[in-house]
């Protein structure tokens, strides 16, 4: 019996000592299972962070981008606002042309082209200039003004392929609106519109010959054409009217645009100049 009993209780103590292992074994194991998924945290916290910061940071250098982008797109309206000569026009007051304008015009466009010998002889003297408009005439009252003998000259000249009078402006619309302020001063002489548009440079050879002309209104370009093929002579040429003073829609005038400006110089050298300094033709601005 006691050695039964004995027998029970180390038993007994034995199942109770393995009972606490396997406790403190638990206890440890969920004590590293703890740790581990504390630092599984901690390492999954760490890249969360990282991620606001870079957010942060790409949106801060998004922001330098818009404003850098925003800087270039003012500089190049500021820029292209510039470029327009209607806008630098518009905010100057209108100023009448004068010889200096033209001698000046003359001076930009050839002296990197020409000698010094030929820049001379492009030279026109204060005595080839008739008196400019000062923006306060019609065409007819500035035409009265530099032309008093005009009726004169008009029942003197009978020459064929030439014209007492050239007025020079920068289109074909432009032409008939000068031809229409004409009516008063023109009297019995006769006008001829000399452009391009819609008419050819034969028949306006043949219009030359056909009679007497008195006066001519167009385009420096198509008259340049003319005097090149000998359908329009400057023998009987008294007066030269440039068209300087007026603007088109765009605020420009002749000399401001491109392609009018270089026909313009060119009507000039095709004898104008040389006839001017020789006395036998007087220039105006109008």
């Amino acid at each position: 019996m006691g050695d039964e009993l004995g027998d029970e209780w180390w038993q007994q103590e034995a199942n109770k000592s393995d009972a606490s292992e396997a406790e403190e074994e638990k206890a440890a194991e969920d004590i590293s299972e703890e740790k581990t998924t504390k630092k599984r945290k901690g390492q999954s916290a760490k890249p969360v962070k990282a991620k606001k910061k870079k957010v942060q940071a790409e949106c801060f250098v998004a922001q330098e981008k818009k404003n850098d982008d925003e800087d270039k797109d003012s500089k190049k309206a500021k820029r292209r606002r510039k470029k327009k000569i209607s806008n630098v026009l518009a905010s100057s007051a209108p100023k009448p042309g004068c010889p200096a304008d033209l001698q000046k015009l003359i001076e930009e466009d050839y002296s990197n082209k020409r000698s010094v010998i030929e820049m001379e002889e492009l030279k026109l003297a204060d005595s080839c200039f008739l008196p400019s408009n000062d923006l306060t005439h019609s065409l007819s009252s500035f035409l009265k003004e530099i032309c008093p003998k005009w009726a004169k000259l008009t029942k003197q000249h009978i020459e064929k392929k030439s014209v007492v009078l050239l007025i020079i402006c920068s289109s074909a619309h432009r032409t008939l609106e000068l031809i229409k302020q004409l009516t008063t001063f023109k009297g019995e002489s006769k006008v001829l519109k000399l452009f391009a548009k819609h008419i050819k440079v034969e028949e306006q050879i043949k219009l030359l010959d056909k009679g007497v002309t008195h006066i001519g209104v167009g385009t420096p370009g198509r008259i340049t054409a003319l005097i090149d093929k000998d359908g329009l002579t400057l023998k009987a040429l008294k007066y030269v009217v440039l068209d300087w003073n007026w603007r088109d829609q765009k605020l420009r005038r002749m000399a401001d645009i491109p392609e009018v400006r270089v026909d313009m110089l060119k009507f000039l050298e095709a004898g104008i100049i040389q006839a001017c300094n020789a006395g036998s033709l007087k220039l105006g601005l109008f």
